[in-house]
């Protein structure tokens, strides 16, 4: 008996959430509930000259609960930054972390968290299922509307030992709050707001093809696709607009549903191996890459991409395949370039002799196990040849 689709066994993880304006201001509340003694406020400097780590502080305050804050974190947040900001942790003796920003903090944060609990250094937790130990508890407010660390049993931390990012897996760093406040987005720059929604956007892409998609996550990747499609550009034009903060804000909630659960694909770790390498913009890599991994994926995910065609705004109905195929990488590759992402990964300091340890990177991370098509080395090496 063949089981449907719908009805395979599946698990889902998710943390429990607040959206809307104000919610940054209930960092302090919750602190309480969890009963913290002590905080460890992580963040960065932007996001403390921007003001929101000090709101955030406030409301900490204003619960009577002392704090300490570690700001010491880099975009594509680096071991040792992982290692430092765990011995503040214990010797300040805090019981609580909250984690202020985009990507980079919370995801130094929930390094931090494993380190703490587990006394490991955090390059040993590589992988997926490799956390035995619970974290302490987080409270994330997202900065950006990209990332979905606040959501995702993901953390992407910089091995700077062997220049690569390495994906940690596991339920145990899905925050156990998530305070999602569109308002923390208005400060945010064009190239920021830009890279972060290309990133989640390819996040819902990726979940959506991905062959752990699910009916579940189906939904939430489609929603995402259509909000960050619909949103992304204006947003930019008006990075003051409220409402268009809160869509995005929304499309990258429902891509963090969706990829926490399907997990994602070559583009990913594709991304993670280039990042490492070379410190770049991991939203910028995804929007460098992704045309050519659709390009090599579709025959093998042709009606899903066709679906993601549609959710675009694309009118595919008469065309035949090879047409479709040239309008959805048309369609991905104006957004690219209308977003200031037109650049090669030549231009951004990729040389081709580059291409094989990159390449070797990528085949090792998670992400590869969950792509729709299984590729070899050789034709990820072809891949960042294609994009050089």
């Amino acid at each position: 008996m063949n089981m449907p689709n719908e009805l395979e066994l599946r698990k889902f993880v998710a943390p429990e959430f607040i959206f809307g304006i104000g919610a940054q201001h209930l960092a302090g509340r919750y602190a309480k509930n969890f009963g913290a003694r002590k905080v460890l406020v992580v963040t960065d400097p932007g996001i403390i000259a921007a003001g929101w780590a000090e709101r955030v502080t406030d409301s900490i305050e204003d619960v009577g609960i002392p704090y300490t804050v570690f700001s010491e974190v880099t975009p594509n947040p680096r071991d040792q930054e992982v290692m430092a900001g765990a011995e503040i942790y214990q010797s300040d003796r805090c019981n609580v972390i909250v984690a202020v920003g985009g990507g980079s903090p919370m995801d130094c944060a929930k390094g931090i968290g494993i380190v703490s609990s587990n006394k490991r250094h955090i390059v040993e937790f590589e992988g997926v299922d490799q956390v035995p130990v619970p974290c302490p508890p987080l409270i994330c407010i997202p900065t950006t509307s990209g990332s979905s660390a606040d959501l995702s049993q993901f953390a992407i931390i910089t091995d700077m030992q062997q220049m690569v990012k390495i994906a940690i897996v596991s339920k145990t760093l899905v925050p156990d709050i998530a305070l999602i406040d569109p308002q923390t987005n208005v400060t945010m720059s064009s190239f920021l707001t830009a890279s972060t929604g290309f990133d989640a956007l390819t996040h819902a892409i990726e979940a959506f093809v991905s062959n752990a998609h699910s009916p579940v996550t189906d939904l939430h990747a489609l929603e995402a696709i259509r909000l960050i499609n619909a949103n992304l550009l204006s947003t930019i034009k008006e990075p003051d607009n409220l409402d268009l903060r809160g869509k995005m804000m929304l499309g990258s909630l429902h891509a963090g549903l969706a990829f926490s659960n399907a997990i994602l694909g070559a583009v990913h770790a594709m991304a993670h191996s280039l990042g490492g390498l070379l410190d770049l913009a991991h939203g910028e890599c995804c929007a460098v890459l992704l045309r050519h991994v659709i390009a090599y994926n579709f025959d093998a995910a042709a009606e899903r991409y066709q679906l993601i065609g549609e959710t675009m705004g694309l009118n595919l109905r008469g065309m035949f395949f090879e047409e479709k195929k040239s309008a959805i990488l048309e369609t991905i590759y104006y957004l690219q370039k209308a977003l200031g992402f037109d650049r090669t990964l030549g231009q951004l300091g990729v040389q081709r002799s580059d291409i094989p340890v990159l390449a070797s990177k990528a085949m090792k991370d998670p992400c590869m196990a969950t792509n729709p098509r299984r590729p070899k080395q050789r034709d990820i090496e072809v891949l960042y040849e294609e994009a050089l």
